[in-house]
């Protein structure tokens, strides 16, 4: 494990999810996903993530509409938090979604609604 590429993910985890939630997923004492933890903080969040050619705010909006495609919509949810977080906007989520209804069908940008309704209420956007 690149410790230099888990600590650059652990902080942009951190900025883009908050650290609350990050500490609950890496759990020390979790031995069962630990290991996946460590690779994956390093990996996409390090690696990916640690990438400056493209912003946060607009990596937040790729994820967005990318996740949206594949229908998993409880990563969909946390990464919806992270948005914000990263400056995206209750207008550009809505748009973002609109996009996932072209191009993945109404059905799954109605489930992007409901987990975008869910997050924009509880950080009082709505």
């Amino acid at each position: 494990m690149d410790d230099k590429l888990f600590e650059k993910g652990l902080e942009q985890r951190q900025s883009t999810l908050g650290a609350d939630y990050v500490a609950k997923s890496l759990k020390p004492d979790d031995d069962f996903t630990w290991p996946f933890q460590q690779a994956m903080t390093a990996w996409c969040w390090g690696f990916g993530w640690g990438d400056d050619t493209i912003d946060p705010k607009t990596r937040s909006m790729m994820n967005l509409a990318m996740i949206g495609a594949l229908g998993k919509m409880t990563e969909w949810e946390t990464h919806c938090r992270g948005a914000l977080n990263n400056g995206v906007t209750k207008e550009e989520i809505r748009a973002i979604i609109h996009v996932i209804g072209i191009y993945c069908g109404v059905p799954q940008s109605l489930e992007c609604f409901r987990a975008a309704r869910k997050v924009l209420t509880e950080a009082g956007e709505l």
